[in-house]
């Protein structure tokens, strides 16, 4: 299972992911950053933040 925090790339925002593969959080932060950050589109240096900042849950 992996889990991702936004604020940990967006100062402030306190919405986190939890689901079984990276794919499923990247898609789904994708949602987020386009919905409630107004991003029409998630640029590669923001792929890659979030990429580094996914955990793996034990």
């Amino acid at each position: 299972m992996k889990q991702f925090a936004c604020g940990d790339v967006v100062p402030g925002c306190r919405k986190t992911f939890t689901a079984p593969t990276e794919a499923d959080i990247l898609g789904s932060v994708g949602a987020h950053a386009r919905d409630d950050h107004g991003l029409a589109e998630v640029p590669a240096e923001l792929v890659e933040a979030v990429r580094g900042r996914i955990l793996t849950l034990a």
